[in-house]
Order: structure tokens, then C-alpha cells, then sequence
């Protein structure tokens, strides 16, 4: 069984900087790709940063040169390292993890399926 469990939002002034974990249970990055995404009540979930099986790094155009992706194969663990951030940043992120078998999320050509339970981000003006 595959969870996964984000923890690191919080509240931060504009400018400032928050790195996001997720653990994961029962998948390892050599099983497929992963995503962060964000979700703003009303709105639909917007994939903002991606890491596939190689390494390879994809961002949201919103995000480029102020979020990192990245993930430590020994911990289990995937992290965004958020910069600069701005209030158009607040949202609930979301990491996930590629299932290309009953994925029903598609980002990058890949399908998505399994889900943490999320971690809230609000930045202030």
C-alpha cells in the first residue's frame, strides 16, 4: 500500500522561503515519476514542479528559478525548496506519485494516483 505524507507549509511574509516533505511509503523513485501540485479552493489542481525515474526536472512557468524539486533516495523522502515566494503562491500542495495502471491525474504525459494528504502554504503580502 502506497502513502504518502507531506509536512513543511506553513505561513511566510512575501520573499520569504518554505521546503516541503514528502515521505513516501511502499513506492520509490525508480517506480515512476513524481509531481508537487496546488490546489486553490475553486480552482482546479495545477502541477507546479516534476522529477521523473532519471532525475530530469520539469516547473511551472509561475515557478521557474524560484522552486527545486529534488528528492534524497536514502530517506525516501521528495522536497520543493520554495523561494522568493509570493502571495499567489498560497494554495494547499500536493505531492503524488506516478500509478500508470488507475492514475486518473495526467501531468507530462504520465498518469497520477496516489496522493498525500496535503499541506497548506500561505504567503502574506
Amino acid at each position: 500500500q502506497v502513502q504518502l505524507v507531506e509536512s513543511g507549509g506553513g505561513s511566510v511574509q512575501t520573499g520569504g522561503s518554505l521546503r516541503l516533505s514528502c515521505v513516501m511509503i511502499g513506492y520509490t523513485f525508480s517506480s515512476g515519476s513524481m509531481v508537487w501540485f496546488r490546489q486553490v479552493p475553486g480552482k482546479k489542481r495545477d502541477g507546479v514542479a516534476a522529477i521523473d525515474k532519471d532525475g530530469k526536472t520539469s516547473y511551472a512557468d509561475s515557478v521557474k528559478g524560484r522552486f527545486t524539486i529534488s528528492h534524497d533516495n536514502a530517506k525516501n523522502t521528495l522536497y520543493l525548496q520554495m523561494n522568493s515566494l509570493k502571495p499567489e503562491d498560497t494554495a494547499m500542495y500536493y505531492c503524488a506519485a506516478e500509478d500508470s495502471v488507475y492514475g486518473r491525474t495526467w501531468y507530462g504525459g504520465c498518469r497520477f494516483g496516489f496522493w498525500g494528504q496535503g499541506t497548506q502554504v500561505t504567503v502574506s503580502s
